[in-house]
């Protein structure tokens, strides 16, 4: 189980007071403040939140009102927003990374923190209409001249791309005292989210899937990783492009060391044609792997065997999104999925008019998926964060245990990639 840290006897008490019950705001703000940053109006919970979901709140408040807030996909992270709205009544700006995320948060604030619509403005995906609470996207909220010292508390969504050398400025750039992160997997493959401490606040609470799942707060659920051979040709294929950069790698390597490693090498083929090669063969080997023929027969044996379920299937890339929409026959979504199609094809879907349908990674992070049970990986990344993402598509509470299928290819770099992700899981 993974535990959140514990707090000083004196916080935990103090922040049990501030929220106990939890009506009125918790903060109280003094002159200066409620000239700056003060609500034309109180902001009353539409809702009755979790009880993991007091806690995180209770844990954001003793620390001052900064920090991290880490749920599972599904497990309604938006929620604690809503309720530092209520509990710190202050002008304030939530930052998302999608055109997508812009209209949900617009929709639930009204709806569900109990923003007057009037009172509620969005900066980004072609609206310029910022308000006493202002949804901005991160690409707006970054742009130089943006000015975000009005606001005194910074929610900020899928938190860990805040780091990046271009996002970092937001939160530079904003004066507000009150600082509120939320993510599934704050944790960045270059390691900045280290910054976050210093950006937003350091992690106050954490919760994992199966945690919340044994507290029957979301779906039970079970993970099957089903291995796949490759074919004879694939086989030689494979192992002809390995070959060479595993050869590359013994002969050049002792020149790389140090750092980055597959950085380092990205430089060096700007200048150095055997490394260009060694990084193409390396590509076109993970292509191979990702992609294998034998890899749509299992999805087809998995589709008959939850033929009456809603179930997602992913492919890290699109050009597998359209064999198995062409094939398979299911209707499929891609970052060049046009929006009001899209919107269509997820409304047709959470209706149970669609029952399965196929998409690359736009789904992974700041779309409102309908309601799955069932979840199949056919070619992912070694990320931890788009796995424990496509897991949270399939974990919102219901009655019906969740299943999530792994499809993995035997003998390559790409089981090695999921084993190092989760050496545990079989």
């Amino acid at each position: 189980m993974d535990t959140p840290a514990a707090l000083p006897p004196a916080a935990e008490s103090e922040a049990e007071e501030l929220l106990d019950p939890l009506t009125g705001p918790a903060v109280t703000l003094d002159e200066d403040q409620l000239e700056r940053f003060g609500l034309p109006f109180s902001p009353r919970l539409a809702l009755e939140p979790r009880s993991y979901q007091r806690e995180a709140l209770r844990r954001w408040l003793a620390n001052g009102g900064r920090g991290v807030v880490v749920l599972p996909t599904g497990a309604g992270k938006t929620v604690v927003a809503f309720m530092a709205l209520e509990q710190v009544p202050v002008r304030t700006l939530v930052v998302v990374p999608t055109i997508d995320l812009l209209r949900q948060w617009r929709e639930g604030l009204v709806t569900r923190a109990g923003i007057p619509a009037d009172h509620v403005g969005v900066v980004g995906g072609g609206e310029r209409t910022p308000k006493a609470v202002t949804i901005m996207t991160y690409d707006s909220a970054a742009m130089p001249r943006r000015s975000l010292a009005q606001y005194g508390l910074l929610i900020v969504d899928e938190v860990h791309h805040l780091p990046a050398p271009t996002y970092r400025a937001i939160a530079d750039k904003a004066a507000a005292p009150w600082r509120l992160g939320l993510s599934a997997t704050p944790e960045r493959t270059d390691g900045a989210h280290v910054d976050l401490a210093e950006l937003i606040g350091a992690v106050v609470y954490r919760r994992l899937p199966a945690d919340l799942a044994r507290s029957g707060h979301i779906a039970e659920y079970g993970e099957k990783r089903i291995f796949v051979d490759l074919s004879p040709d694939e086989r030689y294929r494979y192992d002809a492009l390995m070959a060479e950069w595993k050869w590359y790698l013994a002969t050049r390597r002792s020149r790389l060391m140090g750092g980055n490693f597959f950085e380092q090498l990205i430089r060096q083929s700007a200048r150095d044609p055997a490394a260009r090669r060694a990084l193409q063969a390396h590509h076109q080997a993970r292509m191979i792997a990702l992609n294998a023929e034998g890899k749509l027969a299992r999805v087809e044996e998995l589709l008959r065997s939850h033929a009456g379920e809603q179930v997602l299937v992913f492919s890290e890339y699109n050009a597998m999104v359209g064999t198995l929409s062409h094939r398979l026959g299911l209707p499929a979504i891609t970052y060049r999925t046009d929006p009001d199609e899209r919107r269509l094809l997820l409304d047709r879907f959470r209706a149970g008019r669609y029952s399965k349908l196929v998409s690359g990674r736009v789904l992974n992070e700041g779309v409102d998926v309908p309601n799955a049970n069932v979840a199949i990986v056919v070619s992912g990344s070694a990320a931890t964060r788009e796995y424990i993402q496509r897991l949270g598509r399939v974990l919102r509470p219901k009655r019906r245990r969740a299943m999530l299928y792994e499809i993995i290819s035997r003998r390559t770099i790409e089981g090695r990639a999921a084993r190092a992700r989760n050496p545990g899981r079989q």
